[in-house]
């Protein structure tokens, strides 16, 4: 099963990324998770949100300039070599990342990995055949 990333452009300046996340936090939106890669003159913030409808509409009444990306989330024990086990199933099936990043949760020993894959649905089968946890979008939204 697959969730909403929201992916936002950000211009390479001083007080754009605290305007960005003050928007939000103003609207009551909860950050799960973030990344942030960037070049000299822009960066690409991708977020995990609490509401991704309402973050959209937010954003986008803000000038920010939005879009969505379906990503998986995995579900990881919070232990040494537990990212490396689910990696490997990819990559013995050849299933290139694209990027991932990862954030742990209140719950003592669990972690959360985001992937952006270039199969989604044969990873999620993948997943699934190994018994790799994914979660779904409440299961994300409601930590």
């Amino acid at each position: 099963m697959t969730i909403d990333q929201i992916s936002v452009f950000v211009e390479n300046k001083p007080g754009r990324l605290t305007e960005i996340t003050e928007i939000l936090g103003e609207a009551g939106i909860d950050l799960r998770a973030m990344s942030i890669a960037d070049t000299a003159d822009f960066g690409i913030l991708r977020i995990i949100v609490s509401e991704p409808v309402r973050t959209l509409e937010v954003l986008r009444k803000a000038d920010c300039v939005v879009s969505v990306t379906q990503v998986l989330a995995v579900a990881i024990e919070d232990a040494p070599g537990s990212l490396s086990k689910v990696l490997r199933i990819l990559s013995d099936a050849g299933v290139s990342v694209e990027y991932l990043y990862a954030f742990i949760t209140r719950t003592k020993g669990n972690a959360y990995v985001i992937f952006r894959v270039e199969d989604t649905g044969r990873a999620t089968a993948l997943f699934a055949e190994h018994g790799v946890k994914t979660a779904d979008t409440h299961e994300l939204y409601d930590l």
